[in-house]
């Protein structure tokens, strides 16, 4: 009795590689789940309640599905905050105020692993609120109302960094948007101001009027300097030869005249044209 032994085809040997190849990538993705991270955010990932220390930048990445990825935002942040806040006087100034701040991708993981995704309830806020009165407190009203916005806003803001930066939140800036003060203290205030402008324009007056003065007393001084020189220059021979010169010049001259002899000891003719 015969056998035939059946010889399998290059054909069906490669489609039952292309096959094999198939399943062993379907079962390599089954053990993957594809996540995305959108922009402006960061993913920190955790495998069964614990943070692995690992951070999925913007972007899709492939992942365990045994891992969790729980995103936060890095984009700067703002938040507004309104407060009576006492000023060194004690009185109670009203004070609006914003902080911009953002959170440190470098350290997401460890911001969600010790203070978790509402890191500003925790620490931001509390600590915006209370750096808000610490730094009033220690200004007058006045003060804050003029000239020490600037330096209220840079203490404000060294001291925010102080507080949040080593958790990994980095404070970008503090800006003061008003501050309203009791009716009866800025009628004060503004009214101080009003006359110590006024005070400053009335010296610059005084001051434009004394370079005035001066000016008109150094030209005083120097006509009457040059009075003194011309007086000491001229004197009664001098005059004479003048009027001698002038008369030869007249006499010179091929014109008709009309002489008339001068009158007195040193009275010179004068000579006129008839036409």
């Amino acid at each position: 009795m015969a056998y035939e032994v059946l010889v399998p085809s290059k054909r069906s040997v490669a489609r039952t590689g292309l096959t094999i190849l198939v399943l062993l990538l379907l079962v390599a993705l089954g053990a993957c789940s594809v996540t995305a991270v959108d922009t402006g955010h960061v993913g920190v990932i955790t495998l069964f309640g614990r943070v692995t220390g690992e951070r999925l930048d913007e972007g899709i990445h492939l992942i365990s599905p045994l891992k969790s990825v729980n995103k936060l935002t890095i984009r700067t942040q703002e938040v507004k905050e309104t407060a009576e806040v006492p000023s060194s006087e004690g009185l109670l100034v009203r004070l609006e105020a914003s902080l911009l701040y953002r959170l440190d991708a470098s350290r997401a993981h460890e911001v969600f692993q010790k203070l978790g995704p509402d890191y500003f309830d925790v620490v931001v806020g509390p600590n915006f609120r209370s750096v808000m009165r610490d730094v009033t407190a220690a200004h007058t009203a006045s003060a804050l109302y003029s000239e020490g916005r600037e330096s209220v806003s840079q203490q404000m803001l060294a001291q925010m960094k102080h507080a949040a930066e080593p958790q990994g939140i980095i404070i970008e800036n503090v800006l003061l948007r008003d501050i309203k003060l009791p009716v009866t203290l800025k009628d004060a205030i503004e009214a101080k101001q009003q006359a110590e402008q006024e005070a400053q324009r009335m010296n610059f007056v005084l001051q434009k009027e004394r370079q005035e003065a001066e000016r008109k007393r150094i030209e005083a001084q120097g006509i009457s300097d040059f009075q003194n020189i011309v007086t000491k220059g001229i004197s009664d021979p001098l005059l004479r030869w003048k009027g001698i010169e002038a008369t030869e010049k007249l006499a010179a001259s091929a014109n008709a005249k009309v002489v008339i002899i001068g009158a007195g000891k040193d009275g010179l003719p004068l000579i006129l044209d008839t036409k």
